[in-house]
């Protein structure tokens, strides 16, 4: 048995594959996996039941493993408080580029063929979609 924090075969196995620009696309419960993610990408279905596993959960076990230099998150209305970002912001290095686009170019990123990981979550929480971009070793 390794001694590792993440056990997931697929999961490890596509980090593992993952290279510098590379994007990894945590997905909450309502995002279209399949149709919105790239052909190309590995899904690794996580979303064992709506509420569990969380995205924060996911990003702050990632996070052990690659660095990441950018990531993109979707508009969210106005009027809308983005509790989730706010929680993605305290898990993130400093220096991480934070973007946010619209609903359709989020799509657009998500289906590109930069992308090669897609993890389904259990996330309930409205725009909890995070795309990041794999950084280099340092």
């Amino acid at each position: 048995m390794i001694k590792t924090e993440i056990l997931h075969p697929q999961l490890l196995e596509t980090l593992a594959k993952c290279g510098h620009k590379t994007n990894i696309l945590i997905a909450d419960s309502n995002y279209s996996f399949v149709t919105n993610s790239s052909p190309n990408a590995t899904i690794v279905y996580l979303n064992f039941c709506v509420g569990e596993i969380k995205s924060t959960l996911i990003l702050e076990k990632i996070l052990k493993y690659i660095n990441v230099e950018k990531a993109v998150l979707m508009e969210s209305p106005a009027d809308f408080v983005n509790e989730i970002e706010a929680e993605y912001k305290k898990l993130l290095p400093e220096a991480v580029e934070i973007a946010h686009v619209a609903r359709n170019e989020f799509y657009s990123l998500a289906k590109s063929n930069d992308t090669l990981l897609v993890i389904a979550t259990g996330e309930n929480r409205r725009f909890a979609n995070i795309l990041l971009t794999v950084g280099v070793v340092a």
